[in-house]
């Protein structure tokens, strides 16, 4: 077994928008990020010595903007063949997240008024069709592609046999990366506790690290004590009725 090392690709401030290198025996990209980001994306494996076009995949953690808005350009900039779950194919293959947002906090509510989150990506279809645990060992990566549903429908995370989890938006550091090593929500999600029984499924696992797709890595103890507070908040909400959930569409394709 390789060691496969994990490389952030900052595509907004230091942190804020993350898109991820896998450098294992052959390179694999995970999110495609804002739409536009495709070049820089590209030109940041191109600095690490690679050639893009030896990129073998390209996995998208789930359907939002700013995590597959280029999906369809760096496709088309490194041949490579894009990986993600069936059930956010609808916003794949329209362009167009699901809406309405469903903020778990101030920032959420704060970022939805944010007319970029709602505009149009160009639409792709995935050419690996995710629908349970994954290896990636064929495209030169000894990781897994993992199911954790929750923030989306379709919400995937990679855990690599090293440990590392690059975990899309399972969690994010607070405030979209400004307070550093300090989990929180991310601004959205469509089923927070069913993201949250995600986030502990991955964390039972042992994971040494949690690459996330806002701000920098995270200490699984430090997430696990955060995660044990967020339950007894959720359930209180839970009990008080005041926890959103997003409906979960009838077209077996779209949820």
């Amino acid at each position: 077994m390789s060691r496969t090392k994990v490389v952030a690709i900052p595509v907004l401030g230091k942190h804020a928008i993350n898109a991820y290198l896998l450098l294992g025996r052959r390179p694999i990209v995970v999110d495609a990020v804002t739409p536009g980001s495709g070049p820089l994306i590209r030109d940041a494996v191109a600095r690490y010595g690679i050639d893009p076009t030896d990129v073998r995949l390209i996995v998208i953690t789930h359907g939002h903007i700013d995590h597959f808005g280029s999906a369809a350009e760096l496709h088309r900039l490194t041949g490579a063949p894009v990986a993600g779950h069936i059930a956010d194919l609808q916003p794949f293959r329209t362009g167009r997240v699901r809406e309405p947002y469903l903020p778990t906090g101030p920032m959420g509510r704060l970022m939805d008024r944010n007319p970029k989150l709602h505009a149009t990506a160009e639409p792709f279809e995935p050419d690996v069709l995710v629908r349970v645990e994954t290896s990636l060992h064929d495209f030169g990566v000894d990781a897994r592609i993992m199911p954790t549903p929750g923030h989306t429908a379709g919400s995937i995370s990679v855990l690599t046999d090293d440990g590392d989890l690059v975990a899309g938006d399972l969690v994010a550091n607070s405030f979209m990366g400004l307070i550093p090593g300090r989990p929180a929500n991310p601004p959205f999600h469509d089923d927070p506790q069913r993201n949250l029984a995600s986030l502990r499924e991955m964390l039972a696992l042992n994971p040494t690290r949690l690459h996330v797709g806002h701000g920098i890595p995270l200490d699984p103890a430090r997430v696990g004590t955060w995660a044990a507070a967020e339950q007894r908040r959720l359930d209180a909400l839970e009990a008080a009725g005041r926890l959103r959930v997003r409906e979960q569409s009838s077209d077996p394709h779209a949820c």
